[in-house]
């Protein structure tokens, strides 16, 4: 019995190496991942550019602390401001620390501008923001929150889309609004960039801050650089991680000078945050995913994946009735239980990851080649065929 704390429910494969869109096991087998180790490995896998600039960074200083000014932060986040709204950036480990920043900042700003009365954040059903106390709260999902005792309080929860019961929902104790653009984990279900629009505004109208969870969605993965800019809005706060870190633990707050006004000296931190070896990584991920023909690549890519899974579709209604997503962030609404077709499509090697509301998702590295998308495509028609043929005529 293995001594890791069973939290997974864990694949029996190992993989020993990998190289673009696959993986290999010891034994030689080879996986063709459009799971990308959840929307992380958005170069794939042992990406030359990544490895000389990891190389390059570990021969000189792997840790120093943030007591001291560290170079490759400051590089990042200057060309993470240049390319967003940003003013600030803070430099963390993961999602969830990125989305612990975000909440900790909103209510700050309230209080430190003088309103300390607004401290609760608005959330929106389905969402999933990581898994600390904290963000498992403002998810608010039964399944993460159950046996922990308490839930933390100042999360308020309204449907995606009801405006009506959004505006019900803002007291005089509302500091900010919370949301994915995509929700993720929730089934790949875009919010609507006519919502996001519509939050935008509400926020200005109440003195709230508007908060985007970009962690899965960011970094090129919905063809823009971040999901936000298809709707024409800008965020004050924004959470990242993943795909910016291209396989190193990554993650970073963003805001507007405005925003982090409160975050002073001592108010937040991390031992590792921001680390040189991370920031090395980094910038060589943004080296690449900043080139013009990098985001044209994603769309085109999505485009043709989109029109492959439409056809498959039509083939067999019977398993799956819709393809949900933007770029390539895509899902696979399963008529069948989606765990059975997740199974079946790694029976013909194809890596996926799981989603709630019966959905599969399908997170190829934005570097994907069209060869790629039509074997997986082929690789998805056969686990169909399969599972059409255990059903009832």
């Amino acid at each position: 019995m293995s001594a890791v704390l069973g939290t997974y429910a864990r694949i029996n494969v190992e993989f020993e190496r990998g190289e673009g869109a696959w993986l290999e096991t010891a034994a030689g087998e080879r996986y063709l991942d459009f799971g990308s180790g959840v929307a992380v490995n958005a170069l794939g896998h042992a990406h030359p550019h990544l490895i000389a600039a990891l190389t390059e960074q570990a021969h000189k200083v792997w840790h120093t602390s943030n007591l001291y000014r560290v170079r490759g932060q400051e590089r990042l986040a200057e060309r993470l401001c240049a390319l967003t709204f940003a003013d600030k950036v803070f430099f963390a480990n993961s999602g969830a620390e990125a989305m612990e920043c975000s909440i900790k900042m909103a209510r700050k700003y309230q209080s430190y501008n003088g309103q300390p009365e607004r401290w609760r954040i608005i959330t929106f059903e389905g969402a999933f923001h990581g898994r600390t106390l904290a963000t498992i709260a403002a998810g608010n999902q039964e399944k993460h929150l159950k046996g922990f005792g308490p839930k933390v309080d100042g999360f308020d929860q309204v449907p995606v889309g009801d405006l009506e019961a959004l505006r019900a929902a803002i007291t005089h104790e509302t500091a900010a609004l919370l949301i994915e653009p995509i929700q993720g984990e929730g089934g790949v279900r875009p919010v609507g960039w006519p919502f996001l629009r519509a939050l935008r505004q509400i926020a200005d109208e109440h003195g709230l801050l508007l908060v985007l969870d970009e962690v899965q969605t960011g970094v090129g993965r919905t063809g823009k650089f971040f999901a936000h800019e298809w709707a024409g809005i800008e965020p004050d706060i924004m959470g990242i991680a993943k795909g910016i870190g291209g396989g190193f633990p990554v993650g970073a707050c963003l805001a507007t000078e405005k925003a982090a006004s409160g975050m002073t000296a001592g108010s937040h931190g991390s031992t590792f945050g921001g680390n040189p070896l991370a920031m090395a990584v980094a910038n060589a991920v943004l080296d690449i995913a900043t080139k013009p023909e990098f985001l044209d690549h994603v769309q085109e890519m999505s485009l043709l994946f989109k029109q492959r899974l439409a056809e498959i579709v039509d083939r067999h209604p019977r398993i799956i009735t819709d393809i949900r997503g933007e770029g390539l962030m895509l899902g696979l609404k399963c008529k069948v239980p989606s765990t059975d077709v997740s199974s079946t499509l790694f029976a013909e090697k194809l890596l996926t990851v799981s989603a709630g509301d019966n959905v599969v998702r399908l997170l190829p590295p934005l570097i994907v080649t069209e060869a790629e998308i039509k074997e997986a495509c082929e690789k998805i028609e056969s686990a169909c065929a399969r599972l059409d043929a255990t059903l009832p005529a």
